[in-house]
């Protein structure tokens, strides 16, 4: 079993930054890649940026050049540096891993309880 903890979440005002950090523990043989989504209320889950332990990365244009993920394998943990934060931002955010727990085993996803960003005056 693998779990997921996010941290980092809080209120901030419009054009401020904040830094997610989401750490994955447990049965690891290799963490493939991890995300980050939000969701919103009324709305779907979305991606807001993905990184694979390669370090390649993709974002949601909504988010691009404000937001910067990253990866440290070493450490199998993942942060979103969030910066110029607008209203429309604001939603509650989803750590996301892919897991290998044993060198045979399948690859399984996982998610954490997810961390609530408000950005509001």
């Amino acid at each position: 079993q693998v779990h997921l903890v996010e941290s980092g979440g809080g209120l901030v005002l419009p054009g401020g930054s904040l830094r997610l950090s989401c750490a994955a523990s447990g049965r690891i043989f290799r963490v493939n890649n991890m995300a980050w989504y939000r969701q919103a209320p009324g709305k779907e889950r979305e991606l807001v940026a993905s990184v694979t332990r390669r370090g390649i990365t993709r974002y949601a244009e909504s988010v691009k050049g404000r937001f910067t993920i990253s990866m440290h394998n070493a450490e199998n943990t993942v942060s979103l540096q969030m910066d110029i934060l607008k209203p429309e931002d604001t939603a509650v955010y989803l750590c996301y891993a892919n897991v290998q727990s044993l060198l045979y085993d399948p690859d399984y996803d996982y998610w954490g309880q997810g961390t609530q960003v408000t950005v509001s005056s």
